[in-house]
């Protein structure tokens, strides 16, 4: 009999005796067990990240008209050229890491990503795209149902999350990935030290490998702790690794080395996910103030993901590296009363990575205010999608992952134009 993780937590905790700093719902997470090792990071930007901030139309006289106090100047911008409607685009100035990236060609914007009808709450706006099922936003996370569609065996430490919640977009119904805020600190969890703690170790190693037959859910909750346990050393050999680059001391520069040690280390982790957020900026954005804000935002995001980038190149890692950037929702076009943006609609996705096709994807929107402009909507308040977001979800599983987009999906978002990968 097949346990589920639901049928656990329902029946089977209480039974689950055994103490870890690590999470305690630990169980077999799969990822596709080719050849290939290609390692896919999330990255979420939470709050709710301002596209028009980030990539700017600095040509647009409406942008300026609409942001009189937090456009970003034209001649600030990093320039990035022109996309397919012959709208010119610059950077943050901020992003400068991210620039050198672009011009390499290992760094994709994707524009005007969204769906219809978008919601503008951050926690439902979070589930939708963290399901990728509008429809049914509290369903299983895509990368979960990608991961529950895989076989057995698989290695208990093919998942990884920086987070201590698990993120809707990895929740399943078979398969957990491990909460590892810090791999320092994961650990077999002792009141003891030294000779003590390494025997009460040894005696939950021996109990937890007894799986009666008769109890299912007792077996699930050892099977679970055995898997734990067995992540602990690789675990450990992340702590020591500093990286070839300088992160920054940062949330979301720790976590991206964690993120690189395991890849450098070897510890068998695929998926990984990550967040940093601060991007609910309704008031004093500030994205051209060196303390502002936003410019804040830029800098942590920058220079996290240029170490990254710096560290997996030096270590010939980057080829088998993908990272994709979401954000639950964009902001308004015109900035408010408090020098910021309310919630919007549509924003921008990024994708980074040795295989990627940089470049510009989509279209920007025209910022006029005519009510008519087929680029905006809500009485042209706001940014309307272009690029389903589940097309580049769809992307990512059949060209990246290897699996069928369709099937993990529940329907057909491929999309001929998205060839970033």
């Amino acid at each position: 009999m097949k346990i589920t993780r639901r049928q656990f937590v329902k029946g089977g905790m209480a039974a689950f005796t055994v103490t870890y700093a690590a999470p305690e719902v630990l169980t077999d997470v799969a990822l596709a067990q080719g050849s290939t090792a290609r390692n896919l990071v999330i990255l979420y930007l939470s709050g709710g990240n301002d596209s028009l901030s980030m990539v700017v139309p600095y040509n647009d006289p409406n942008y300026y008209a609409r942001r009189p106090t937090i456009g970003v100047p034209a001649g600030n911008v990093l320039q990035v050229g022109t996309d397919a409607s012959r709208v010119a685009l610059g950077l943050h100035p901020r992003l400068t890491g991210l620039k050198q990236i672009f011009d390499r060609g290992r760094l994709a914007l994707i524009q005007r990503t969204g769906y219809p009808n978008q919601s503008r709450s951050h926690f439902l706006g979070t589930d939708i795209w963290s399901s990728a099922d509008p429809s049914n936003p509290a369903s299983n996370g895509w990368v979960g149902r990608y991961l529950d569609s895989l076989p057995s065996p698989v290695d208990a430490l093919v998942g990884w999350n920086t987070t201590r919640d698990l993120p809707r977009v990895l929740q399943s119904n078979r398969v957990s990935v491990p909460a590892i805020p810090s791999p320092a600190t994961y650990a077999f969890g002792s009141p003891n030290t030294g000779a003590e703690a390494v025997a009460e170790r040894l005696a939950a190693q021996r109990i937890n490998s007894h799986v009666p037959v008769d109890n299912p859910e007792l077996a699930f909750v050892y099977s679970n702790a055995q898997a734990a346990m067995a992540t602990l050393d690789r675990v450990a050999t992340v702590a020591s690794y500093n990286g070839t680059a300088a992160y920054p001391n940062t949330g979301l520069g720790q976590a991206l080395r964690a993120v690189a040690g395991a890849m450098v280390r070897g510890i068998g982790t695929r998926v990984f996910y990550v967040t940093t957020g601060g991007f609910d900026t309704h008031s004093a954005q500030n994205p051209n103030q060196v303390n502002g804000s936003y410019y804040g935002l830029m800098a942590t995001l920058n220079d996290a993901l240029f170490a990254f980038y710096q560290d997996l190149t030096n270590q010939g890692l980057l080829g088998d590296t993908l990272v994709l950037s979401f954000s639950e929702f964009g902001r308004r076009i015109s900035e408010n009363g408090s020098n910021g943006t309310d919630h919007g609609a549509a924003s921008v996705m990024l994708a980074m990575g040795g295989r990627v096709n940089g470049g510009l994807y989509g279209t920007a929107p025209n910022l006029s205010l005519d009510p008519s402009n087929p680029t905006l909507e809500n009485n042209a308040g706001d940014v309307r999608f272009e690029t389903d977001f589940r097309s580049v979800y769809a992307r990512v599983i059949d060209s990246w992952l290897g699996a069928d987009s369709r099937t993990i999906l529940s329907g057909d978002f491929r999309n001929a134009g998205l060839t970033f990968i």
